[in-house]
C-alpha cells in the first residue's frame, strides 16, 4: 500500500502471513531442541566430521583395496596413489591400518559412554531420590573412587587380562561413571521436590518407576550431553594408555597404538605419525563440539541459537 503526497511517499510493506514465532504453530520440546541443534553451525560441522569418521572406520575397509593385515607391500613406501599414507615398517598399508584403529577406538569409546552413563545415572538418581544413608554411602564410594589413579589401575588390570580392546573398554567404563553420578544426583535432588514427583508418590508409584519413568526422562538433556562428553574422554584416555603401551595390545589395534608404533618416524616419515594423530584429534574435537551443541540446544536459557 503506497500513500503519496507533496511532501513525499510513505511506503508500508505488506505484512507476512507467517512469523518465526507464530503462536499458532506449536512445537514439542523435542522439535525445539532439534531446531536449536540444527542451527548450531559448529555442532553441525562436527557432526559431519564424526559421521565421516564412522563411515571411514566401518565402511572404508569394505571399499579400500588393502586389508589391514596385508604385509605384501614394501616397507616404508612413501605416499602415493597406491598408498595415500604410505606403508609401515612391516609393509602394512597405513590407510587400511588407520581405518581399523579408528574402528576399535570408536567401539571402545561408545561402550565406555554407554556403560558409564547407565551406571552413573542409576547411582546418581538413587542417591538423590532416596537421600539419607543411601545418599551418603553412594557419594562416599564415588569420592573414594575419584581419588584412585585411573590410569595406574587401568594399566594393571589391562595387563592382567591380555589387553583386549573390550577389556580396555570395561576398565575405562568402571572409572568413567563417577562424574555422571554426581551431576545426576544434583539434578535429582532438585527434581525430587517437584509436584509431579509428589503426585507419583501419592498414586503409589514404586521407587524404580519414579526414578526411571519420571526423573530420568526429565534429565535427558544433561544425560545426553554427559554421554557425548564421555565418548571424547574415553577416546583420549584409551589413546593415552595405548601410547604408553598399557592399553590395547596386538593383534588388536587403536589410534593410540598406531601413534605409538610410528612416533619414531616423526622426522623421517611424518605422514605415518600425523595421519593417526590428526584422526585422533579430529574425533575428540568433533565429539566435544557436538556435546556443546547439545548443551546449548537443551538449555532453555541459551541465547546463541534461536528456536
Amino acid at each position: 500500500m503506497n500513500l503519496a503526497s507533496e511532501g513525499g511517499v510513505v511506503n508500508s510493506a505488506p505484512q507476512s502471513d507467517s512469523h518465526e514465532f507464530d503462536a499458532t504453530k506449536t512445537r514439542t520440546q523435542g522439535q525445539l531442541v532439534l531446531r536449536r541443534f540444527l542451527r548450531h553451525r559448529l555442532a553441525m560441522v562436527s557432526l559431519g566430521v564424526f559421521v565421516f569418521l564412522v563411515l571411514f572406520a566401518f565402511v572404508g575397509p569394505f571399499i579400500w583395496t588393502y586389508d589391514f593385515e596385508d604385509v605384501s607391500s614394501k616397507s616404508y613406501q612413501p605416499m602415493s596413489g597406491t598408498h595415500p599414507l604410505g606403508t609401515t615398517q612391516v609393509g602394512k598399508d597405513m590407510l587400511a591400518l588407520l581405518m581399523r584403529g579408528t574402528g576399535y577406538s570408536l567401539q571402545i569409546a561408545l561402550i565406555v559412554a554407554a556403560l558409564a552413563t547407565a551406571i552413573g545415572v542409576t547411582f546418581g538418581a538413587l542417591a538423590g531420590y532416596l537421600r539419607g544413608f543411601v545418599d551418603t554411602a553412594l557419594m562416599r564410594l564415588v569420592d573414594l573412587l575419584l581419588i584412585i589413579p585411573q590410569i595406574a589401575v587401568a594399566a594393571i588390570v589391562v595387563k592382567g587380562f591380555s589387553g583386549s580392546w573390550y577389556v580396555v573398554a570395561l576398565v575405562l567404563a568402571a572409572f568413567a561413571w563417577m562424574q555422571i553420578a554426581r551431576i545426576t544426583r544434583g539434578e535429582t535432588l532438585s527434581l525430587a521436590q517437584r509436584e509431579f514427583i509428589e503426585a507419583a508418590r501419592a498414586c503409589g508409584a514404586s521407587t524404580p518407576r519414579i526414578i526411571f519413568k519420571h526423573l530420568v526422562p526429565n534429565m535427558i538433556g544433561s544425560i545426553t550431553v554427559n554421554a557425548t562428553l564421555a565418548i571424547a574422554a574415553a577416546v583420549l584416555t584409551e589413546a593415552a594408555l595405548s601410547f604408553l603401551g598399557l592399553g590395547v595390545q596386538p593383534p588388536d589395534t587403536s589410534l593410540g597404538v598406531i601413534v605409538l608404533e610410528n612416533y619414531g618416524q616423526f622426522l623421517n616419515r611424518p605422514w605415518l605419525f600425523w595421519g593417526p594423530f590428526i584422526v585422533l584429534v579430529s574425533l575428540s574435537l568433533a565429539v566435544n563440539f557436538i556435546g556443546d551443541g547439545l548443551r546449548d540446544a537443551f538449555d532453555p536459557r541459551q541465547t546463541k541459537v534461536r528456536a
